[in-house]
């Protein structure tokens, strides 16, 4: 693939030097030329110095080629900017930014972009290391990341139906795996639950 990383700090440095050593062809551009130093030994990609918004920098950066682009910049405002011009101007087929505040998920969604947001991540994983046993799974969909994590049921809960299960509003009961570890797509319909069933919640992560 012809990926375009916007933002040489230790994010964008590392991911570029990884995906240059997949083998993929990789450009960077960052403001300044002093950030490519970051960049590992090995980087075999080409490397732009200049203003990341500025069309013609992002050109010569090769983005009317490009198959995908990370804005993973610094600066919210920047991320938001190059994604949109990748998106409706260069129209590059997948464009991913990183935005440090969790408010700004929406003008992201609004273009159909796709986020990674470190602080609802981060919140993410704390969580579930303290109250979950199970590691989470975390899928993309679209301009979303959604994480799936599995619970043990609780004791009170053993002869009820599964739409008893109390949940926060930000989640949404996916599937119920049972002890002989068979698993049932929860779809509203009555499941009685039973000793050793553990539940599959799926929430909205950015």
């Amino acid at each position: 693939m012809n990926i375009l990383v916007v933002g040489c700090g230790k994010v964008g440095s590392k991911l570029a030097s990884q995906l240059s050593r997949e083998g993929h062809d990789v450009s960077i551009v960052d403001r300044e030329e002093k950030s490519f130093e970051l960049l590992e030994d090995d980087f075999q990609g080409f490397k732009t110095s200049g203003i990341p918004i500025d069309q013609d920098v992002l050109k010569r950066a090769g983005i009317e080629s490009c198959d995908a682009l990370a804005a993973v910049s610094s600066d919210d405002n920047v991320n938001i900017m190059v994604s949109q011009l990748a998106h409706e101007i260069f129209q590059v087929p997948t464009v991913l930014a990183r935005i440090y505040d969790p408010k700004r998920e929406d003008v992201f969604s609004h273009f159909g972009l796709h986020t990674v947001c470190p602080t609802n991540l981060t919140v993410a994983a704390v969580r579930s290391a303290i109250t979950e046993k199970e590691k989470p799974q975390v899928i993309n969909i679209d301009c979303h990341t959604i994480s799936f994590s599995t619970e043990e049921l609780p004791k009170s809960l053993i002869g009820k139906n599964a739409n008893e299960i109390m949940l926060d509003s930000h989640q949404s009961l996916y599937a119920i795996q049972h002890q002989d570890l068979s698993l049932t797509l929860y779809q509203g319909q009555k499941i009685i639950l039973a000793a050793g069933d553990k539940v599959i919640i799926s929430h909205i992560v950015d």
